[in-house]
Formats: C-alpha cells, structure tokens, sequence
C-alpha cells in the first residue's frame, strides 16, 4: 500500500492541492497568531517596559516607597548580581525655547543596563554632562553643546548642565509627555532633596544563574536591610504587571492572544477535517474497489494515513514559512509608522513547533474518520451509493441528538461565561456551540438553500434545477456551506470583536482623559477670552475649545484639601469638547476628581455658599467643575480661568508639542502649564493600533481560508457530478444553462452560508468582548455594518468564481464522455 499511497500523491497531485493549501493557511493562522502573542510582548516591553529592557530582574516596592541606599547596596552585592542600576528620578524646570519647560531627570545607568538608545553625541561622562531627548531638542531649539539650568524643588535647588548627547525619544506612555534628561548623580544631588532614595532596581545576573533562586534570595537581601516589600521580577513579568495594572489588575491581554490562539486551533480542525472529508468521500468507491482486489481494511487507512502526514507536514512547513513573511512584513510596516516605531518582531520557538505538529497531526485526524467510514462497511457496500444522514435513519439521528445536546450547552456556557466575565468558559462554551451548529447542518442547510433558490426562479430551468441541487444530496450541500460557514463566522466575529473592543478601549481612554489639553491662563479683562479662544480654535489639529470660568472653592469641610477651585461649564461646552461621552454635567451636582470624597459638597462662592451633590469622577485628569446653571454667582475674583481644548483624532505627538506650545502662546502663559492627556493617549493609542494592526493580518488569513474551503468543496462537488451533469447535457441543457445552473447554485449557497455566519459572529463577536473585556470596560456591541457587506459580497463572488473553473470543465466535456466516467 505504500506504492498506492505514493502513487496517490505523485499522480493526482491536483486533489491534494487543496487540502495543502487548508493545511497551509490554517498552520499560517496558528503560528501567526503565536508570533503575535510574542511580537505584542516584544513591543509592549520596547514601549511600555523600554527602561527595563536589558535587565534581567527588576526590584520595585510593593507600597510605593523608595529604597534606601543600605537596600541598593545589599542587593548588588548578592553572589548572583553580575551588574546593578538603582534608579533616582525627579522632575525639573528649564528654560528653554522661548519659555519654561519641565522634564523627568533621572540618573545614568551602566552601558549594560542602560534602556536609552544615543541617537548622536555620547553619554554623560562628567559631574556637568546630560542628555535630552531628540524630539524635545529639535522641539526647543537645542542640540549637543547647548547648556541648560535645572531647577529642581526648593529656590536654591538648581544645577547647570550642558548637553553631550541626544537620545532617541521615548516610547513609554507614562513618559513621553515630558522631556527626557539623563545625568550625573551629582545633578540629582542638586536639584533633589538630599537622601532622596531610589524608585526602583534593576540587575543583571551572572551567566547561568537561576533566576528564580536569585529573586527569592536578593528579596530577602533587601527586606533584611529594611527595605518594606521589594518585589521582584522579570523585565516580561514587569511589562505583565503593569499592563494588568493598566486593565484593574487582570492581564487581559494575555487572555485574548490565548483565545485567539484557541480560535485558531478550533478553525484549523473544522476547515482541514470539512475538505479532507470531502476529498476521501470522493474516494470512497476507489478504495472499495481496493478492497475487492484484496487490500485489508488496516493497509487501506494505512495509505490514506500517509497520505495525510506527508502533506500535513510539507502544508504545514510551508504556512510557518508563510506565518513568518506576513509577521514580517506587518511589523516593518509598523515600525515605517512615527507613532508605531516600537513595534517588535518575535518569533518564538513555540509557533514553529506547534505549527508543524499540529498541521500535520490535524491532517492525520482529519483523514482518519472518512477512511475508517470508508473501511467499516463491506466492499461491495461501499461501491454502491450510502445514504445521506437525515431524521429518518439513525445516522441523522444520532448526528442531530450531539449536535443539540453541544448547541444547547455550548450556548448556556457561552452567555454564563460573557456575564460572568469568564473568558475560559464562554471559549468553550462558543465552541461547543459552533460545532453544534455544524453537527446539524446537514438538517438546516439544505432546507434554506432551498427557501433561497425561489429568487433564483426567474432564471428559468438553470435557477430550478440549482434550488432543486441543494436538496436532493444534503451532504454535498451542506459540505459546500460548512467551509463558507467557518470562514465567514469567524471573520465576522473578529470583525465584530475588534470594532467592539476598540469602542470598549476608547470608552475607557475616554473615561479616564476626559480632556485632551487644559491650561489656566492669566487673561484678566474679559475682552481678551475671546480673542486668546478665538485664536485656539483657529489651530490646526484642534478640535474644540471652551473658556471655564472659576465660581467658586471647596469648604474644608467637603476635602481635605479645602479650597480646591470649582469651575463652570455649560452643559453645550461639556459636549464639544469632552471625550467621554457618559460625562454630561447636570445641574445641582458638582464633579470631584478621583479619590475625592463622595456626598454633598460645600462651596464657596462670590454669593455665599451652596450645598451640591458630589459626584467622584474615575479620573485625575481634570479640576472640579460644575454645570453653569449649578452657581449662580459672579466668577471670583483674581482667579485665572481655564481653557479646555479637544484635538482632533487623527494628531501625533510632535503635533500635540506643537500645540502646547501655540496654546501657551495663545494665553500669553508659559508653555508647561499647558497640560493634559493627549500625548498619553495618542501613545496608548498607537499601541492598540499596532495590537489591532495584526489581528487585521488574521483577519485577512482568515477570508483566504474561507474562500479555499469553499473553492475546495465546490471544485470536488462538481467533479463528483460529472455524470451527473453530462447526463443533464444529453436530456437537452446547453452548455450556457449547465455553468448558470452550477453558477447559481454556488451563489445560493455562499449567499445562505455569508448571511448565517454573519449573523453567528455578530453574536459571538460581542460575547467574546463581554468575556473579555467586561470587566475593566462598559461594553457596548459596535457592528461593523460595512465591513460585513463586503465580507458578504466577497463570499457571493468568492463562491461565484469557485464554480467556473469547475463549471467550465463539465461543459466542455461531450455528455458520451461524461457518461463514460467511472
């Protein structure tokens, strides 16, 4: 049987060709998607964990407080510390470009350790030598050999630096809305409040040490010196816990990249076992006649069996190849984009190996229930057509009874996990219930197709006859349906869960920055608001702009920190210019900043006071504010009034700097009291669109897969008609009515298969973010309306086009030769 089985592979090359390119893209989607995993951690720990990346343990305090030298030192000097970095940072005031800037200065680390890249210059090397980030030096005017004075806390706290070097620009979010200065720790000294300690601890370890053992031993190290609880990890784990910080302690992100890889395996099954089924069904009466020649059932599914590892394996090599190219190509995209430049290719030893094992192993599982089927009945059976699983017959029995019981469970786990927030359960619970649907397919398919093909009757003959096809061999129909079904289902329900967690992750964003920039301004006279507002709303990149006025100040009763300034704002004004749009100011409540104390608030205005409800917002982002109609009162006096400013979506960094600074101008006020969120936000948002970037390149392997098990099942189908369809031709069908009938019929069935998919991954699209993201996010269903109509009008012509080849063959063939055909 080995000659049989290489004679299969070497002469009808062309039937394997399909099942290859299943295997292939199914193994590409696989280990794409692990590549994704760790490409995300690569580019998390280039933006998020960019001052960490070269160290191999991290040392942070549980509580916040700083580590005092006595701990620094008895943890560099553990047995296993090859080279150590404690961290002293503060923030500092300069002048520079035309007005006062602020910056985060911290100490230099050693070369090895060091997370700064020297763009030109070199690293300080004297008590008097720092470095400044490339973006802000071409912002302020400055290059290498340009000095600066540095005022640290206090009046006398102040150190002159000349600059040596400048360093690419950072991608942390937490940082990049500040200058970056790097120095000597005689700067620190002068501009930092003597014995200041040191925020964290970075080490690298000596070749071959365990860094389990040497985190549990350093950690003992430093608590026996007085420091009060280090926690140590990894550079990875760091990134981890700081993202899961990020999402209210869950590390959301790393559940989503294991359904996604779960979704993958789940599609690669179903889509490689659908078309080999359809392949070895085909085959069914060559391996009986096998049998009659005297080949035994074990030698049968012996060669089948080869068959499938020798093209599962050579499939699956070649979609890891294909995995690698396209991640290579997404990512030199990304890093080509300014905002986007972090983005990190990784391809880890893991998406190779489970690429290749489990494109091979789904192949020989996929291959080993059709040929155990074709083996199980007797030669002579088998040579004769078998019967179609229905309700009438115990195979469609049975088909129909597991395909509810998973239904209908898989359902209830499904909805109990996405209201739970139990992205595990409702994995399972979706799957289950998906291939429940495909159990009964066969049940359902054919009857809609049918329903369907009433369109088709103004066609004529070839429109009937198409509608009349899909229910007369309910397997062929529903095995054409199913591979569309698949594609379909899950493209939607990626589409459906990225335009869903996107709402939900600019919702959050949102909640969080509620305004882009806000500045208080020195203006006085009320004639000059207008104008300075006038001029801000003309900016390019500027969105909307408001002027709130102070009207009053918290009682000490109300806050701790009594006195704190309310502003008004007019419910109009509110909705310009604020980003989230749950925040509607109403009248009689005052908002508070986050931590602030809930109940009534006191305040104090130019007319007495006034008792509100408070209302704490999740948030620090923005002072306390008020609905206009809320006070009325005079706004106080000597008081500067504050401007809000929304931007437009579509601004990157350097124009957010830039807009500072005409704001500043603008207001006639120094540019660092020109503050806010919009440089964290476009920064995090430039790593939600790298992260989306590549499930959109899933996205796209997932239509292909689609439309290659649609192209596979139609292409079979109408070979396995040939004499089907040439004994139509010799009853009076012309060549033009035999490729409209076949034509029609694959449209009908990509059209009912398109539509149903889509409408199960709306669904599952949306109880999958429920699951996963429910927890940290309000989430809201956001239907992608457009996309799916191009998804459904790529799948009408994908199936169009999948029966002209075939289509063509069977008319070109004479009805005597079709006839002939074993």
């Amino acid at each position: 049987m080995l000659r049989v089985a290489v004679s299969q592979l070497t002469t009808h090359f062309r039937r394997f060709v399909a099942i290859g390119l299943a295997v292939m893209l199914s193994v590409m989607f696989l280990s794409a998607t692990l590549m994704v995993g760790a490409s995300t951690n690569a580019s998390l720990g280039a933006s998020i964990g960019e001052a960490y990346r070269n160290a191999d343990l991290v040392a942070t305090s549980r509580n916040g407080e700083a580590f005092t030298q006595a701990a620094v030192e008895a943890a560099a000097s553990a047995p296993s510390v090859e080279d150590s970095y404690a961290e002293r940072s503060t923030y500092v005031m300069f002048e520079a470009g035309g007005g006062e800037q602020y910056g985060r200065l911290r100490n230099a680390a050693p070369a090895s350790l060091e997370g700064a890249v020297l763009s030109s210059g070199s690293m300080p090397a004297k008590a008097s030598d720092a470095v400044i980030d490339v973006k802000t030096a071409g912002h302020l005017g400055l290059t290498v050999g340009s000095t600066l004075e540095l005022h640290g806390a206090g009046p006398v706290k102040n150190a002159k630096v000349s600059i040596t070097g400048l360093i690419q620009a950072t991608n942390d979010p937490f940082s990049s809305s500040a200058a970056q200065l790097i120095a000597s720790e005689a700067v620190l000294n002068a501009v930092q409040d003597a014995g200041a300690g040191f925020t964290g601890v970075q080490f690298s370890l000596k070749p071959g040490e365990d860094v389990a053992a040497a985190k549990e031993y350093i950690t003992h190290r430093m608590e026996a010196a007085g420091a009060t609880g280090p926690v140590l990890e990894t550079a990875q784990e760091k990134v981890t816990s700081t993202v899961a910080m990020l999402s209210a302690g869950q590390d959301q992100l790393t559940i989503v990249l294991l359904a996604f890889a779960g979704v993958a395996i789940l599609v690669s099954t179903l889509v490689v076992a659908n078309t080999f089924s359809v392949l070895v069904a085909q085959r069914t009466r060559e391996l009986a006649l096998l049998r009659c020649l005297g080949a035994g059932r074990a030698q049968i599914r012996g060669s089948v069996m080869l068959e499938a590892l020798v093209v599962g394996f050579l499939s699956s090599v070649v979609g890891v190849l294909a995995a690698t190219g396209l991640m290579t190509g997404l990512i030199a995209w990304a890093k080509s984009q300014p905002e986007q430049a972090f983005a990190t290719l990784a391809v880890p030893p893991s998406a190779i190996i489970a690429g290749l094992v489990a494109g091979t192993l789904l192949t020989v599982v996929a291959a080993l229930v059709p040929a155990k089927a074709a083996t199980a009945v007797a030669p002579l059976a088998a040579l004769r057509p078998s019967d179609d699983a229905s309700v009438r017959n115990k195979r469609g029995k049975v088909r129909l009874v597991l395909g509810l019981v998973s239904l209908l469970g898989g359902a209830a786990a499904l909805v109990y996990g996405s209201v739970n927030i139990s992205l595990g359960v409702a994995l399972l619970g979706g799957a289950a219930s998906f291939v429940g649907i495909l159990l009964c397919s066969t049940l359902f398919i054919p009857t809609v197709v049918a329903l369907a093909g009433r369109l088709a009757a103004p066609a004529g003959v070839p429109g009937k006859l198409a509608a009349v096809n899909a229910t007369r061999n309910p397997a062929r129909t529903s095995a054409t349906a199913a591979a569309l079904l698949i594609g379909v289902t899950l493209v939607s329900l990626m589409m459906t869960g990225a335009a869903t967690s996107r709402q939900a992750f600019n919702d959050t964003l949102a909640e969080n920055y509620p305004v882009d920039l806000s500045a208080q301004t020195a203006v006085d006279g009320s004639g000059d608001h207008g104008q300075a507002l006038a001029r801000i709303k003309a900016l390019d990149g500027v969105s909307a702009a408001v002027m709130l006025q102070p009207v009053g100040t918290l009682s000490d009763s109300a806050a701790p920190d009594g006195g704190m300034i309310i502003y008004g704002i007019s419910a109009a004004d509110a909705a310009s210019v604020l980003r989230d749009n749950n925040l509607k100011p109403a009248s009689g409540t005052v908002y508070l900043p986050e931590d602030s104390p809930e109940g009534n608030a006191t305040i104090t205005t130019t007319a007495g006071t006034v008792a509100l409800d408070a209302k704490v917002l999740r948030t620090r982002h923005v002072p306390a504010f008020v609905e206009s109609s809320s006070i009325a009162a005079s706004p106080l006096p000597e008081t500067a009034s504050m401007v809000w400013v929304k931007l437009d979506d579509s601004v990157s960094t350097d124009r957010v700097q830039a807009l500072q600074k005409d704001i500043a101008a603008a207001l006639g006020v120094q540019e660092r009291t020109v503050s806010g969120a919009a440089i964290e936000r476009v920064t995090f948002n430039s790593i939600i669109d790298v992260l989306l970037l590549v499930v959109t390149g899933l996205l796209g392997i997932a239509v292909v897969i689609a439309l290659i098990g649609v192209a596979n099942t139609l292409s079979l189908s109408v070979l396995e008609r040939t004499r089907e369809n040439s004994l139509l031709r010799a009853l009076g069908l012309t060549k033009g009515q035999l490729r409209g009938m076949l034509a029609i019929e694959a449209v009908l069935v990509a059209g009912v298969a398109a539509i149903m998919g889509a409408g199960m991954g709306i669904v599952y699209g949306w109880l999958g973010a429920q699951a996963t993201l429910g927890g940290v996010a309000s989430v809201v269903p956001a239907v992608p309306w457009l996309q799916l109509a191009a998804v459904f009008g790529v799948a009408v012509v994908a199936g169009l086009l999948a029966s002209v080849i075939p289509a063509r063959r069977a008319a070109r063939l004479s009805p005597v030769e079709g006839l002939a055909t074993a």
